[in-house]
């Protein structure tokens, strides 16, 4: 609402005539100016008394306001109003002043002279490059210190090691993540010493003879240049240089952005790529006027590049995206009303975008993805997550290169694995059910690892005492509709179900392991079929899709996918569900199989295709990110914490004797920004109510309140698709998430503040008690920024002694909420 008020704004005063040049004398003299209307002889005049411009015909109680812009069709075709032409007249040289009156109120309280544009040019370049200096230096500060791994560094770091080994791991982030900032952690490790040894095992590990800062600085680098972007940002939408230079100071004196970019992990990535996104953006857009130049073109594809790496890095990416894309439909829909651009034109600004946000970014999602498949082409604890098929293509892997017998026999030593993605393998191991959990039989359960406690042997129903694996006996095969009994090779018990209820999931059947050396009751019976085949048919390795139905009482076995407690370690349930409906849940296939007495095929041929490959990462990856649960000690935190700094995070240290770092904002900067975005709010809809009325602003007030409804608009647009859609996850959620939406919210901290003293310096009749008042405003939270960080600093740069509960302490008088633990 606020954009689009912003926006009306700017055409109303755009298009609207300037006001009559005041006579001398008495009287009002009005020098005649005359506008052409094809197809009206009757041109319009000058009303002094109303100061608009109406049309004689017009009835004296309804006068016809004239501005400039789309007119209503005349004879014979309707003419936009760019194409009416003012007669030259003695007013003719103010014709523009209103509006740039308006542009230099919105620059500064007093508009510089013309010789000063090669200074202020001067300045500002002096100002970007301080404040990048200062930022680096922050950044870079005490970047070796703690000596070991912090918070999430033992995930990301671990990850960098895989890349230099090739090994293939499993994250919930996106595969271009993964190539766009891990692959280049494990880059700038290994170009600064680092030989992927270390095996980040959890926090608080020594990195001892381990190169670390290669790491580490590759990410302080990302994220030092957030404070330069988020300048130009703000400087590009404001056009003032007090806005930006308080928007920088503020994101470089924040603790927590600093503390997030001293360490490896994705963050400074993904909020580099996003602000790269938002400042290319701003950037294209300033070049409207220069459609299709070298520049426009520029800015539009690094766009759509930083869209694609912002997406890529997490799928928090996807915020900035749909901010690019509404802007994107917003001047497309203005370029298509704009009645001077032929439809041909309009055709070239939406092939244009189609081509730079569109397609540039899915290509090269696609193409740094297929750096990822062929990097990580060894085996690692990733295997599990993923098909079989994928395995196949993964060197190490029992699958790779494997020869193995095509069509189950009785006899063979098989795993059975699950369809759904990330839900692994039927498994059992020696535990028991606690008491109260059903019977109190072996557990079974489904585990994504490769172990030998998921092998099962294949037997017949109604035998046990012959060996079908005896030379002497012949082959049997298995076939669609048989009836079955899988013994687990390891502790001898069968697949066994019952009507116990299931552990978790109500109405569902639990699965035991149960029996003797083999031997158990009719409750271990079950009927192999295969998904859309007829009864008879053999069953193929890897490439049959059965389900096991249990004789007795006609269920059907799956995985709920529901994590167990600790008594199940945490490996996930296996019911048997009597809704006998086809889902991948209850869907399974058989991988290993061994059998000595069947010859073997190449598994070659099941290997995937690319696009099979970015479809099933995907698929796995979502289900991961929602499956997240909190570790121990974890400090979670809800939505509605964040912007009120209410609850850190510790990165390093619990103890007085420890190291202690501790993620948590400046809380000055923090407030302010919450402040102001109420108070945004409040004096945005005030704006939009009078505008509403048709009341009439001066030409100072009006330039001041466009930048702030059109910037600041863009700026709590952004804020707001970054910060609410976490209200809708049912993830696990940490502070650190909001940090993204943080970098907006200081952007209309600085827009906000410098339009509101430039309105209160408005006020004074002298020029310079106007200046006094707006250089004494934003002096004073520049100095309040820097002091807060100096009180606050040690969070971020690290400390050791008492905790802040203890008045011995330094940081005693600085825990201001009880929910602080630092």
């Amino acid at each position: 609402m606020l954009c689009a008020s912003g926006r009306l704004l700017a055409a109303r005063t755009a298009t609207s005539l300037p006001a009559p040049p005041r006579g001398r004398g008495p009287a009002l003299r009005c020098p005649r100016r005359e506008l052409h209307f094809p197809g009206n002889p009757d041109p319009p005049s000058w009303d002094c008394l109303a100061g608009r411009l109406t049309r004689a015909s017009a009835s004296p109680h309804r006068r016809v306001i004239l501005r400039r812009g789309r007119m209503p069709p005349a004879v014979g075709r309707g003419l936009a109003g760019s194409e009416l032409r003012l007669r030259r007249s003695r007013c003719g040289p103010r014709a523009a002043g209103r509006d740039v009156a308006i542009q230099a109120a919105a620059r500064s309280p007093k508009r510089p002279a013309p010789g000063s544009w090669r200074f202020e040019v001067a300045g500002r370049r002096a100002m970007l490059a301080l404040v990048t200096l200062l930022s680096f230096a922050t950044r870079f500060h005490r970047l070796d210190q703690p000596r070991h791994i912090c918070w999430d560094e033992t995930h990301f770091g671990k990850m960098g090691s895989y890349y230099i080994n090739r090994t293939f791991f499993f994250d919930v982030h996106p595969p271009l993540g993964k190539v766009s900032s891990v692959m280049l952690i494990g880059l700038a490790g290994y170009l600064s010493g680092y030989d992927g040894t270390f095996l980040f095992q959890k926090p608080g590990d020594k990195y001892e003879h381990h190169s670390y800062m290669g790491m580490r600085g590759f990410c302080a680098f990302l994220g030092s240049w957030l404070v330069p972007f988020a300048f130009l940002i703000v400087l590009d939408l404001s056009n003032s240089l007090p806005a930006a230079l308080l928007t920088a100071a503020l994101l470089t004196f924040d603790t927590g952005c600093l503390t997030l970019s001293q360490y490896i992990l994705l963050d400074p990535i993904l909020m580099f790529f996003i602000m790269a996104a938002m400042l290319s953006m701003v950037k294209y857009r300033s070049c409207a006027n220069r459609p299709f130049s070298a520049p426009w073109w520029s800015w539009l594809s690094l766009t759509g590049i930083s869209l694609a790496c912002a997406l890529g890095v997490k799928f928090v990416g996807l915020f900035i995206i749909l901010q690019v894309g509404l802007n994107t439909i917003a001047d497309l829909w203005h370029l298509f009303g704009d009645l001077s651009l032929s439809l041909v034109t309009v055709g070239k600004h939406l092939m244009a975008r189609v081509l730079c946000l569109i397609i540039l970014p899915l290509v090269l999602y696609m193409a740094i993805f297929a750096v990822h498949i062929m990097v990580l082409n060894k085996s690692g604890p990733g295997d599990g997550f993923f098909s079989s098929a994928f395995q196949a293509r993964l060197s190490g892997n029992n699958l790779h290169n494997a020869s193995i017998p095509e069509h189950l026999a009785y006899g063979s030593v098989i795993t059975v694995k699950n369809l759904r993605m990330a839900i692994g393998y039927l498994h059992s191991h020696r535990h028991l059910y606690p008491e109260g959990i059903g019977a109190r039989q072996q557990q079974v359960t489904t585990y994504l690892h490769k172990d030998y406690n998921n092998l099962w042997i294949i037997k017949k129903h109604n035998t046990n005492s012959a060996d079908p694996l005896d030379p002497s006996f012949p082959v049997e095969f298995v076939r669609h509709g048989d009836i079955i009994r899988l013994e687990h090779k390891e502790t001898s018990r069968n697949l066994h179900s019952h009507y116990h209820e299931a552990p978790l999931t109500r109405k569902h059947y639990q699965v035991t392991g149960y029996g003797t050396n083999g031997t158990g009751d009719s409750n271990d019976f079950w009927r192999i079929e295969v998904v859309n085949r007829k009864f008879g048919n053999r069953i193929k390795v890897l490439r049959s899709r059965i389900r096991l139905i249990h004789l007795v009482t006609g269920c059907v076995l799956g995985s709920s996918g529901k994590v167990l407690p600790k008594w199940g370690w945490e490996q996930l349930e296996v019911t048997c569900t009597p809704y006998l409906k086809q889902t991948l849940n209850s869907i399974w296939n058989v991988e290993d199989h061994i059998n000595p007495k069947l010859p073997n095929i190449s598994l070659d041929v099941l290997q995937p295709s690319f696009p099979e490959i970015l479809l099933e990462s995907h698929m796995v990856m979502i289900r991961g990110n929602n499956g997240l649960k909190p570790k121990d000690n974890d400090f979670t935190s809800k939505p509605w914490h964040w912007p009120i700094n209410y609850q850190g995070l510790r990165f390093s240290g619990a103890n007085d004797t420890d190291f202690r770092v501790y993620l948590l904002g400046n809380p000055v900067v923090w407030w302010l920004n919450l402040v102001s975005i109420a108070l945004y709010l409040l004096l945005g809809s005030i704006i939009v109510v009078a505008m509403q009325r048709g009341a009439q602003l001066p030409t100072k007030v009006e330039g001041l309140t466009r930048v702030l409804l059109q910037g600041g608009g863009q700026v709590l647009l952004g804020w707001m698709l970054h910060y609410f859609p976490f209200f809708l996850m049912g993830r696990i959620l940490y502070f650190h998430h909001y940090f993204p939406a943080m970098l907006f919210s200081s952007m209309l901290t600085g827009i906000l503040w410098d339009t509101l003293l430039r309105l209160c310096a408005w006020g004074p009749a002298s020029s310079s008690l106007a200046r006094a008042v707006h250089a004494v405003g934003i002096l004073s939270l520049l100095l309040g920024a820097a002091y807060s960080f100096y009180l606050f600093h040690p969070l971020a740069y690290g400390m050791v002694g008492p905790l802040a509960q203890d008045p011995r302490s330094p940081m005693a008088g600085l825990r201001w909420l009880e929910s602080w633990e630092f």
